[in-house]
């Protein structure tokens, strides 16, 4: 008997003939003799819903009491599930975030898990049952409803898959595992029947939307293999986990990511002295604002031009907030350009095999894409372009990659 860990997202569980089909789905692993336990989102637009509701009473709502309300949305899904599961004679029972014993800190909208008490949990899980979570939500030390923030329940259901020490964390969405690159984008591209934590925290973090990147950090720190499945669809989707076997040769390249919701600003002639860098980038900061990619030209006549990339709804933000310090910086001009894209390869061959970075520009280049940023880790390389050019640099490096011919395995 293996104990199973299943998410389910908004989308899975967005109308009472998918909670059926969720319910059917549950009692087909527990009639196989494993012990399950179901983190369940709120249903699809529910959460959009209750904002709405909020928004209509005040512009700025405490967040306290945003968390108390977004809440709802989950517990209404895991009643209603619990209640589909018991219709088939499947024993379930139904768990707010602090009936399952998460407790996090008191950051309200975005609180963190600092502890899960199993207890519960187990014996429910003794006694035979079906234990049914809200997803995205959880208690401080004072007792106030808090949410981990939007995607939480990934969060939720990779936590409490290492706190009960499962066998596997299963997500459910809309999509059979994670491909080489977006299918919608490039029809060629491949489901990868297993990744490493270190390539999916890549991809989730340079814009692949299938995990969130705290869930994947989360399965990582506690080695808890993660499988993302299709809801609707049965197959075996995508493990995602450590090295696996080292006797098997691993691609250069497993995947390709890409982000449209990118600018650039440059802040040009700027005296290079020391320190520069955080007189330009500590006001940016100081306003909240999120920065990428960081490209320091080589000094000209005693001066350098300084250029960084932040997300796209920053970007008038921070040309503004540029603009204010241009004369303290004694720089030259501001130059500011929101119709960039990234496009970034991901792969832990890249440690192994050399010509990466050259294979990649070359591609690029056959295409007439032009490069205007470029960085790099020990397992991805990452360059901006123009937005107009990232559908076909995307196609271009998943054909010079090899990644067309992949085939999909189990």
């Amino acid at each position: 008997m293996a104990l199973y860990v299943q998410k389910y997202g908004g989308t899975s569980v967005g109308s009472i003939e998918r909670i059926e089909a969720v319910a059917d789905r549950v009692k087909k692993t527990r009639d196989s003799g494993h012990d399950v336990v179901v983190v369940v989102s709120a249903m699809s637009g529910e959460t959009n819903r209750l904002v709405g509701l909020a928004q209509q009473i005040s512009p700025e709502p405490t967040p306290r009491e945003m968390d108390t309300l977004l809440a709802t949305g989950e517990q209404v899904t895991i009643a209603l599930l619990s209640m589909a599961l018991h219709r088939r004679d499947c024993p379930a029972r139904s768990f707010t975030g602090w009936q399952a014993g998460i407790k996090t800190d008191s950051a309200h909208t975005k609180a963190r898990i600092q502890q899960i008490d199993v207890g519960s949990m187990q014996q429910e899980l003794a006694a035979g049952r079906v234990v049914v979570v809200a997803g995205f939500q959880g208690v401080d030390d004072a007792d106030n409803i808090t949410t981990l923030g939007r995607g939480g329940s990934d969060t939720t259901g990779v936590a409490l898959a290492a706190a009960l020490k499962a066998d596997e964390c299963q997500i459910y969405t809309d999509v059979d595992g994670v491909y080489t690159t977006d299918p919608r984008v490039v029809p060629e591209a491949r489901r990868m029947a297993q990744v490493t934590f270190e390539e999916m925290l890549e991809m989730a973090s340079l814009g692949s939307k299938v995990l969130q990147i705290r869930a994947v950090e989360f399965a990582g720190k506690y080695n808890v293999p993660l499988r993302v499945l299709s809801s609707f669809v049965d197959g075996p989707g995508t493990l995602i986990t450590l090295e696996g076997d080292e006797t098997m040769e691993k691609p250069v390249i497993s995947g390709i990511a890409f982000n449209r919701d990118e600018s650039k600003l440059s802040i040009m002639g700027v005296p290079d002295l020391p320190g520069v860098a955080s007189r330009i980038l500590g006001p940016v900061s100081a306003a909240n604002v999120e920065v990428d990619m960081i490209v320091q030209n080589i000094s000209e006549e005693g001066n350098t031009d300084f250029t960084f990339t932040v997300h796209r709804s920053d970007f008038r933000r921070t040309q503004t907030i540029l603009e204010g310090i241009t004369e303290d910086l004694g720089a030259r001009e501001v130059l500011g350009d929101d119709r960039i894209a990234k496009v970034s390869i991901v792969g832990v061959g890249m440690r192994s095999h050399a010509g990466v970075a050259s294979r990649m520009f070359d591609a690029l280049a056959a295409e007439s894409i032009n490069i205007q940023l470029i960085s790099t880790s020990e397992i991805k390389i990452s360059v901006v372009i123009e937005e107009k050019y990232l559908e076909l640099a995307v196609r271009a490096l998943h054909s010079a990659f090899g990644l067309d011919a992949v085939e999909e395995t189990a």
